[in-house]
């Protein structure tokens, strides 16, 4: 652990010294040890003492240094996660760690099956948490755990609120009361979901009115789209709630966020992304995104298309490993198709100008992505066509050697036979 508290150590000091006024203090490690080595002796214990428990299934690091500090700095988000959140009121957060090697067992009664996953556990639900281990965000990605599955919507300001958050899948719902039996169920279908999708309830006439809702009727609002989907068969229960949002979990476009990257990046379409790159608070970045939006939505009902947009400012320690991998500049806009496996990619040709693309000429890319006129693994044919080129060239090499060398044996063969005849001719004499 020294190692990670000088890492962040000497950066939570900095902040200190330049931002010390009161109310606006950085956390800085106090050095106390929060995160809880989970045995199979002490696990069921621990978790009791805790409302919502984290737990990192770490893999074993011992005899590795450069895992093991890795692993240091890890665990040291984690206790500053927990230093934060040991305060909280509402809830108490506990922080655990299993090794996969020598908690195997702990990790198979607590149903963990991915090694470098966090797990949480919080109202008899189990929440893996795929996102980037900083402490901010993780802590972020709670407060959203301990909130209620359904936010409710009562005036003008909180509609207002509803509609500016187009990011993510939502849903809202018109129930008579939260005692409604159909509300309830609504509220189930919530927690199975929660805190990745966001669900929303009215109970208000005139907000529903203005949401276009009939009683107990719930409308399914993709990522970017200006209008919802109504869920059909009203009344619901939960499994149907639950089936219709499983099948509507991969949005046309949607937005890579810190929080849940990676599990937005494994869920890829036949080994591939179409990723777009834009600053929403860049002037270029933003018509870009805008054109973008304009093409999810005329092509929303497409089940093979799905966009993820990065915006590079939330991943700025990723922008160098970006450009570098994909042989882009990430200081304007870019949209290309990723192999996942090799990140082999292809990427749209922008003018040499300051226009974008029009809606029209993006779509058009688009369409030769999905019919595989553009593919990023035609470059991995290309190499292997200079490769074949390569052996061809070091047979055609080895053909020459090989005349070579027998020309040199005759040569030899001819000296030796001269060498001969010199030998008979001295005996002669």
């Amino acid at each position: 652990m020294k190692w990670g508290w000088v890492f962040l150590g000497v950066f939570l000091s900095l902040g200190t010294l330049s931002w010390g006024e009161t109310g606006l203090e950085i956390p800085e490690y106090d050095g106390k040890d929060r995160v809880h080595d989970l045995t199979a002796k002490n696990y069921k214990s621990v978790m009791k003492k805790y409302d919502v428990m984290v737990i990192y299934y770490h893999k074993n690091v011992d005899g590795n240094r450069s895992a093991m500090k890795q692993f240091q700095i890890e665990e040291l988000a984690l206790e500053l996660a927990a230093q934060v959140l040991d305060d909280l009121d509402d809830e108490d957060i506990g922080f655990g760690l299993v090794d996969e090697k020598k908690d195997s067992a702990v990790a198979k009664k607590l149903g963990l099956d991915e090694v470098e996953s966090i797990y949480i556990f919080a109202d008899n639900e189990i929440i893996e948490y795929d996102g980037e281990l900083a402490s901010d965000t993780l802590v972020e990605f709670l407060y959203d755990v301990i909130e209620d599955p359904v936010e409710n919507i009562d005036n003008e300001r909180e509609l207002k609120g509803f509609h500016n958050m187009d990011e993510v899948i939502k849903l809202v719902g018109y129930f008579k009361s939260e005692k409604s039996p159909h509300f309830i169920e609504y509220d189930d279908a919530a927690e199975e979901f929660h805190p990745f999708v966001k669900f929303y309830a009215t109970f208000n006439p005139k907000i529903a009115k203005k949401l276009k809702l009939k009683m107990n009727e719930v409308d399914f609002y993709e990522p970017f789209m200006e209008e919802p989907v109504t869920i059909p068969g009203k009344p619901y229960i939960e499994a149907e709630l639950v089936d219709f949002i499983e099948e509507h979990d991969r949005p046309t476009l949607r937005k890579l966020e810190p929080h849940s990257m990676y599990e937005i990046w494994e869920d890829d379409i036949d080994g591939e992304h179409i990723v777009a790159f834009a600053e929403e608070d860049d002037p270029d970045g933003f018509e870009f995104l805008e054109i973008l939006k304009e093409v999810a939505r005329e092509n929303t009902d497409n089940p093979n298309l799905s966009i993820i947009w990065i915006d590079p400012d939330n991943f700025p320690l990723l922008v160098p490993y970006w450009e570098k991998t994909f042989h882009i500049d990430l200081s304007s806009p870019q949209i290309g198709v990723v192999d996942v496996e090799d990140a082999d990619s292809v990427w749209m040709e922008m003018d040499d100008d300051d226009d974008m693309p029009t809606a029209d000429e993006l779509e058009q890319w688009i369409e030769d992505v999905l019919s595989g006129k553009i593919d990023p693994d035609d470059d991995d044919d290309e190499d292997d066509d200079d490769d074949d080129d390569d052996d061809d060239d070091e047979d055609d090499d080895d053909d020459d050697d090989e005349d070579d060398d027998d020309d040199d044996e005759d040569e030899d063969d001819d000296d030796d036979d001269d060498d001969d005849d010199d030998d008979d001719d001295d005996d002669d004499e």
